[in-house]
């Protein structure tokens, strides 16, 4: 026990030793938390509005003050109907608001079209597909007008009533930070001691090789722990992220998730034999699947079938869930078993697989 101590000692005394590793293992996962949180945002804001109003009557002029009360519109003032089509050409609005010159009267009675034409029109410069679908949302729902529309629907929003991008984010961006920090440390790690012939002295101490191994995974770990601690601060009392959710089951899962990383680094060490190799495999071939299929931006459903069956083997993917539904939905611990057990039977698999295959190059 002694000899595993001491291994588990030099290996965290090499990581405090090297600035860039502890750089990169505590430093990044911060600057990207705060990066997705406030600077990457999918939130919509400022949508520019002009008004076209042949004759502005009290209540136009009264939706034109709402425009301009909204903090996701900004009012640019009263334009001619010759002058929308330059106004929207120019960048001078996002979107303009025609409205007839009996709109009063035409919302008073909502059967009435003497010329066929509608109250009230919406004009949406579409070349930038988000702020045309966020703008004419925010658009329709400030002009319904309650009294002309009796069955207009009442919209309740759960979770995210605020509809912040950051409740979306930090569960997304959790499950691509312990993967790709854990996998890549541990992995580079082992493939430094195969490349510069290390390995071979360590190996042929007194201490069994998958002690060693073990020794090199408990330092980076305990960073990994560190780095979930001011994760989970930050999105916290920095973004303002909810914890409805028992904090103990996100902390489990998280440990969880954090010990597959690290399994995902050893296997991914057995099958690089240099460190270009091994950072090739953890931080490019993994990055994208993880962005792309984990659910963390677009939706698993909306995906075709055969990327949906891939996703399947995407270790974040269940992560992400687990966590939205802990976190943000604040739903118990055993509502999300189905994915503990998944991510539990990955990590099992790889470390099966990572320690065999290592076996095996020892022989």
């Amino acid at each position: 026990m002694g000899g595993f101590l001491s291994f588990v000692k030099k290996e965290t005394l090499h990581i405090v030793r090297d600035p860039r590793t502890m750089l990169i293992a505590l430093l990044m996962p911060v600057v990207q938390i705060l990066l997705f949180g406030f600077a990457i945002s999918t939130e919509v804001n400022n949508v520019n509005v002009a008004v076209v109003a042949p004759r502005p009557s009290e209540t136009i002029r009264q939706i034109a003050m709402r425009i301009g009360a909204s903090s996701y519109l900004t009012f640019k003032g009263f334009i001619p109907a010759s002058d929308i089509d330059r106004t929207l050409r120019a960048g001078d609005a996002d979107a303009v608001v025609v409205f007839a010159d009996d709109y009063d009267r035409r919302t008073a009675d909502p059967a009435s079209k003497p010329d066929g034409k509608p109250a009230v029109q919406l004009i949406m410069d579409a070349s930038n597909t988000n702020t045309a679908a966020a703008g004419a949302g925010y658009l329709r729902q400030l002009l319904t007008n309650p009294e002309a529309f009796k069955a207009a629907p009442e919209t309740r929003l759960l979770f995210n009533p605020q509809m912040k991008s950051a409740y979306n984010f930090v569960p997304g961006i959790m499950g691509l930070i312990f993967i790709l920090i854990c996998a890549i440390l541990t992995s580079v790690s082992i493939v430094r001691e195969k490349e510069t012939g290390t390995m071979e002295v360590l190996l042929v101490s007194p201490v069994r090789p998958l002690r060693i191994i073990l020794a090199k995974m408990i330092p980076y770990f305990t960073l990994s722990c560190l780095n979930l601690a001011s994760i989970l601060l930050l999105a916290r009392y920095v973004l303002d992220v909810p914890m409805s959710g028992s904090v103990a089951g996100i902390v489990g899962m998280s440990l969880l998730y954090l010990a597959l990383a690290l399994a995902l680094g050893l296997f991914i060490s057995t099958i690089a034999d240099t460190q270009v190799t091994a950072l090739i495999i953890s931080a490019i071939l993994m990055l994208i699947p993880l962005i792309m299929l984990s659910g963390m931006v677009f939706p698993i459903e909306n995906m075709p079938g055969i990327l949906q069956a891939v996703s399947c083997i995407i270790p974040a993917r269940w992560y992400i869930d687990a966590i939205r539904k802990l976190m943000i939905e604040g739903l118990p611990f055993a509502d999300v078993l189905d994915d503990f057990f998944i991510l539990a039977a990955m990590t099992a698999a790889l470390i099966g697989v990572a320690l065999k295959k290592f076996n095996d190059k020892l022989e």
